[in-house]
């Protein structure tokens, strides 16, 4: 909703004024001064993103700004965006980065920051005034009004201002297409548009948000740059389409991470940093969740480190804590989905970290203890049956990609769980058949174990019906529940005339 103008609702005001005959009262002179309002962004208990706005009501350009506020005991500041900050005790002072010091008359800038606890900011002075006219030990107003500019945030400036609103509700179908969509770069199977992603997939995760660095935690999305998919549509054009797939019931998930964006959260700073950054992105084009799309050297665990219920890496740590506080800010209706490697899983039933001799690699079964840690929060995990050597199943004999019995072997573990390490006191617990699907590339280009449609349907049959098992028998039994498939990627698909959508979606629909 726009705003009036500052002229019109003042004569609206005037002239009520005058028809009932009460007297007018002059405006304090605060009132056109520089102000700094703090609005609570988003609010998920265990603590909160916050925002102050200072808006110049003045007749002269601020050349800097200065805010201070204290943070009640039992509330402490987190990490924080588009200011610097010097602490003592519990009094917080935020002043201008060397780009957003100077505020022309009648304009805003922002800053953020996450706090843990449930207080809110007290005794707030802008430039060593109250920020808003009112004595200095009295909390700030709140929600009072739209800032002229967007809040901060991760992503490049564009037209469109973020969105704080709560992602769509709705439930999946029993049995989902789920597919990768290459939103933010180019390969050989060409970009597509985010309005031509045909109906039948059910969950679209977007690739992908990846970081600053490595070890920043801040994550950053943006639409394939025109130069490299000069078909690109423009952001309102693919915030359109999201809601379109949305009010079809289809889910669009951030997918984080892939092949090329090593994401290590190795300090609670960056832990905050994720939780920020990825919130922001969620917000700005109203997702319905997130997928973690760990890879490479973004998971390993510390020497000792080797029970996968008490992790103690702190890369392992960080991403439980930071997905947990996403989980809580946006409620049940989030959608989390995983897509590790089976390096990251299934090898686990060998070994599990660096061992307890040291010398193995420290990434094996680094997936585990996340996947334990937020077992009642993720919504699907589908491991990728791809690119991946060979992995011993639990009829301890090796199987390898590019065959149903893969699939077969591989989900299995998921479905009956397995002993860590081969310790049978040390057992991973199966997951719900609801939460479990796997991963299989589109077509032979997109990946390393292409599988034809008949050995992928051998291999469902196998798990949800009991039947076309080959030489691998499931030692969970049957799984009705089975939640379906995931594919990288539905731009491959499409490049090959949409085979894996065109046979699997269909089947899907028909099992039980």
């Amino acid at each position: 909703m726009r705003r009036r103008s500052r002229s019109l609702v003042l004569g609206l005001v005037a002239g009520l004024v005058a028809a009932l005959g009460v007297f007018w009262v002059s405006l304090p002179a605060f009132a056109a001064g520089p102000t700094a309002s703090f609005v609570k962004v988003s609010d998920w208990g265990s603590g909160w993103e916050g925002r102050y706005t200072i808006t110049n009501g003045g007749s002269s350009a601020l050349s800097s700004w200065s805010v201070v506020f204290d943070l009640p005991a039992g509330t402490s500041m987190g990490s924080y965006w588009d200011a610097l900050l010097s602490s003592s005790g519990q009094r917080h002072t935020f002043s201008n980065r060397s780009w957003n010091g100077s505020v022309p008359p009648g304009g805003s800038v922002s800053f953020g920051f996450l706090a843990t606890g449930s207080g809110s900011p007290v005794g707030c002075l802008l430039n060593g005034a109250p920020c808003g006219g009112v004595d200095p030990t009295t909390p700030p107003p709140t929600g009072t009004g739209n800032p002229t500019t967007p809040p901060p945030t991760t992503l490049p400036p564009t037209s469109l201002p973020p969105t704080t609103t709560p992602p769509p509700v709705g439930g999946l179908p029993k049995h989902a297409l789920i597919g990768y969509l290459h939103a933010s770069f180019a390969n050989g199977s060409g970009y597509l548009r985010m309005a031509d992603v045909p109906s039948e997939w059910d969950i679209i995760n977007l690739a992908f948000g990846e970081p600053t660095s490595a070890t920043s935690g801040d994550i950053r999305f943006q639409l394939c740059p025109v130069s490299e998919c000069p078909g690109v549509e423009t952001e309102a054009e693919f915030i359109a389409a999201i809601r379109a797939k949305q009010q079809q019931g289809k889910k669009v998930l951030i997918s984080i991470g892939g092949q090329n964006g090593q994401v290590q959260l190795t300090t609670t700073a960056a832990r905050d940093a994720f939780v920020r950054s990825v919130g922001a992105i969620i917000d700005r084009y109203g997702l319905d969740g997130l997928d973690i799309d760990f890879e490479g050297h973004s998971l390993s665990l510390n020497t000792g480190d080797t029970d996968f219920r008490n992790p103690t890496s702190p890369v392992i740590v960080n991403l439980i804590s930071a997905v947990r506080t996403l989980k809580q800010r946006y409620g049940a209706d989030f959608v989390l989905t995983m897509a590790p490697e089976t390096f990251f899983v299934q090898l686990g039933y060998q070994f599990y970290g660096s061992g307890p001799w040291g010398g193995q690699d420290p990434r094996a079964g680094a997936y585990l203890p996340v996947i334990y840690a937020l077992r009642n929060d993720i919504t699907v995990l589908h491991v990728q049956d791809y690119n991946s050597g060979p992995i011993m199943g639990l009829d301890n004999q090796y199987h390898n990609m590019g065959s149903a019995d893969f699939h077969i072997a591989m989900t299995d573990m998921l479905l009956a769980g397995f002993p860590v390490a081969g310790n049978p006191a040390n057992m991973f617990p199966p997951l719900r058949p609801e939460q479990v699907a796997f991963g299989t590339p589109a077509a032979v280009s997109a990946g390393n174990g292409y599988v034809a449609p008949a050995g992928v349907q051998a291999a469902v049959n196998c798990l949800v019906r009991g039947t076309s098992c080959g030489s691998y028998v499931p030692r969970s039994g049957t799984s009705p529940g089975f939640r379906g498939l995931m594919t990288w990627s539905i731009n491959w698909d499409r490049y090959y005339g949409w085979e894996f959508k065109n046979n699997h979606e269909p089947f899907l629909n028909a099992l039980p």
